[in-house]
C-alpha cells in the first residue's frame, strides 16, 4: 500500500484526479491545494480538497451505491460503440483525452467488453494488450478507460450538464454502470488480495 508523505484527497469520480474536463479553475485549484502541502513542516499530511462539483450535498463523490439503477435497453457492447462515436466528437473538438491507460485502442473496446464479460463469468478470454500486466490490474485499466470514454462522450451528448447529473446518468441509466456493479461484486468476493484491492472504487 502506498504511504505518501503528503496527499490530497479529492471528491471526484475515479479517472478525474484533477477535476472535471474543461474546468480550468477547478483543476488549477486542485493543483494549488496539492502544492500547498509542500509547506507543511512535517508529514505525513492528508488533506481534503474542498471541491463540490461531482459530489452530492454532503460533498461526497457520487458512487453507484447512491444511485437507484433503472432498466437499460441497449446491450453493453452496442452501448460502448454508441458512446465511442460521441467520444470521437469530443476528442476531435478538444484535441485530447484521458482514455489510454489500458493500451487498447477505443475502436477495439467491443473486445474489451467481451474480455470483461468473460472475466465476470470465470472464463479465460484475454487481450494481447495485457502483456505481462497482472490480470486484476489490467481489468481495472480497462474499466477506467471505458468509464472515461463515457464521461468524455457525455460532454458532447449533454453539454452543460452538471457533473452530479452525469454521475447519476452513468450509474443509473447505462449498461456499463450496471455491469460495473456486478464486476465490482465479483472482484470483491475474490480470495486474492490484489483483486480485491483493484476492485476498490469500481462501483461503490
Amino acid at each position: 500500500m502506498l504511504k505518501p508523505p503528503r496527499a490530497l484527497w479529492v471528491p471526484f469520480p475515479f479517472g478525474l484526479p484533477l477535476g472535471h474536463p474543461e474546468d480550468v479553475a477547478e483543476q488549477r485549484a486542485v493543483l494549488d491545494a496539492a502544492f500547498a502541502l509542500l509547506d507543511a513542516p512535517d508529514g505525513p499530511v492528508l488533506a481534503d480538497f474542498a471541491g463540490e462539483l461531482g459530489a452530492d450535498e454532503t460533498g461526497t463523490a457520487i458512487q453507484a451505491s447512491a444511485v437507484e439503477p433503472s432498466a437499460v435497453t441497449l446491450g453493453l457492447a452496442d452501448e460502448v460503440t454508441t458512446m465511442r462515436r460521441y467520444w470521437e466528437q469530443w476528442t476531435d473538438r478538444a484535441g485530447r483525452t484521458a482514455v489510454g491507460v489500458s493500451g487498447v485502442a477505443p475502436v477495439k473496446f467491443r473486445g474489451v467488453v467481451r474480455f470483461l464479460e468473460a472475466y465476470v463469468e470465470g472464463g479465460a478470454r484475454d487481450l494481447p494488450e495485457r502483456g505481462d500486466t497482472a490480470l486484476p490490474l489490467f481489468v481495472r485499466y480497462c474499466v477506467d478507460d471505458l468509464r472515461i470514454l463515457y464521461l468524455e462522450g457525455r460532454l458532447v451528448m449533454k453539454p452543460g450538464e452538471t457533473p452530479a447529473d452525469t454521475q447519476h446518468w452513468f450509474w443509473g441509466q447505462t449498461a456499463l454502470g450496471a455491469f460495473l456493479r456486478t464486476l465490482g461484486d465479483v472482484m470483491n468476493a475474490s480470495d486474492d488480495e490484489l483483486t480485491r484491492g483493484c476492485a476498490w472504487g469500481i462501483a461503490r
